[in-house]
């Protein structure tokens, strides 16, 4: 009889810890909204935050944390001086055979950007785009820090989901 108790009161107490997690259980997270769309018109950079917002008719789709140019602060003023420039750009070029994992080029170097560069008898750089990690480094790790020589970093995965919904002419804003 002590045993069909204590049996009753393990099938009772494990009824209601079930039930309570069930009831108080963490939910999952709801799957991106990334999964919901399949193009995005707009991607912005904030530098300080170190941060990509991609957008589709002003509702954010996604957020990235992102890696920058070695030396990050202020807008890029010439080749090799490891800032990543900022303004407002479109994607102009998409590249599944470079030397990171896929890359979205932005339309850097503009008029003003030769234009100052020429003035001050430099060259404005130029080959800024959004991409992936190094190929050398495989999708094994996600490179910590600002690393780049002025282009915006992401995760290999990250990168994916973007080169599938950032097509030719998205708008790339960068700010400080």
């Amino acid at each position: 009889m002590k045993r069909l108790l204590r049996l009753l009161a393990l099938v009772l107490l494990t009824g209601a810890a079930w039930m309570a997690w069930q009831a108080f259980a963490p939910r999952p997270a709801p799957p991106p909204q990334s999964a919901a769309v399949d193009r995005i018109d707009r991607i912005l950079i904030e530098k300080s935050a170190r941060r990509l917002t991609a957008s589709r008719d002003g509702e954010t789709v996604l957020e990235f944390s992102i890696a920058l140019g070695f030396t990050p602060e202020g807008d890029k003023q010439q080749e090799g001086d490891g800032k990543t420039p900022e303004g407002v750009f479109r994607i102009d070029r998409r590249n599944p055979n470079s030397a990171y994992h896929l890359s979205l080029g932005i339309d850097y170097p503009q008029s003003e950007d030769r234009a100052r560069a020429q003035a001050a008898g430099v060259s404005p750089g130029g080959d800024i785009f959004i991409h992936g990690q190094p190929n050398a480094v495989g999708n094994l790790v996600t490179l910590p820090g600002d690393w780049t020589a002025g282009c915006i970093a992401v995760s290999n995965e990250q990168m994916e989901t973007l080169w599938r919904l950032a097509g030719i002419g998205t708008e790339v804003e960068i700010r400080p």
